[in-house]
């Protein structure tokens, strides 16, 4: 029986990978909202409701090396073109595993539905929770494959001072004992390092195919310093 996505995820917050056999692993989507391809060491998962013969035979159209066709700009366009989605960008996916303890930072919960951050993060998560302190804001929701996503933002002002690091840090004790998931441009070199610092680990490359609704809300920047 195939795994399912949240199976693939949950192993690989664990450390068990899928196995770097050159493979290509097609499973359903979780929802309807998110479908796309998630790049590991040798091995790509495609989770799109779509037939996987259609799949395998439009990877195999791909003029490159095997292993790059699932994230290669040809395949991921037709693979837009035939869900009538559109994608931002190739994400770096990194998670972080749940700390003890009660963040240091004094974070102030954000309960109104109507807060901008929250109706915008609703685009894209469930569950969406929001918490805000002196110069930056700390987002958290269930987002692929129900996964627990963090996104932060740092104002200007404050940047280059560690309140990102902290911010992401804070949602690895803030996750209720679950490990915490986040996509980062890759050539956000600022943010790449706030969460490397703050213990998050990569785990492979991410393209996130949504439907335009959802992209017209934006992705929940990272912007730690």
């Amino acid at each position: 029986m195939t795994d399912t996505l949240r199976d693939i995820l949950d192993a690989a917050a664990r450390g068990v990978f899928p196995p770097p056999d050159g493979s290509v692993t097609v499973v359903r989507q979780h929802s309807h909202r998110d479908a796309g391809v998630i790049a590991f060491t040798a091995h790509n998962v495609v989770f799109a409701d779509e037939d996987p013969r259609w799949v395998r035979e439009a990877l195999g159209s791909v003029d490159c090396d095997a292993l790059a066709a699932p994230m290669n700009a040809r395949f991921l366009a037709a693979l837009m073109e035939r869900t009538r989605r559109a994608s931002d960008t190739i994400d770096l996916l990194t998670v972080g595993s749940p700390l003890p303890g009660e963040p240091p930072l004094e974070l102030k919960e954000i309960h109104d539905p109507d807060h901008p951050r929250v109706v915008s993060s609703r685009r894209r998560r469930d569950d969406v929770r929001v918490w805000a302190t002196e110069g930056g804001v700390l987002v958290m929701g269930r987002g692929v494959a129900g996964r627990l996503e963090v996104a932060v933002e740092v104002d200007e002002q404050v940047r280059q001072r560690g309140l990102g690091r902290a911010l992401v840090s804070a949602a690895r004790q803030l996750s209720e004992g679950e490990p915490v998931w986040a996509q980062i441009s890759p050539g956000n070199a600022r943010s790449l390092r706030a969460f490397q610092a703050a213990g998050y680990r990569p785990v492979g490359s991410e393209a996130l195919l949504l439907t335009r609704q959802g992209l017209s809300a934006g992705s929940g920047p990272v912007s730690p310093a």
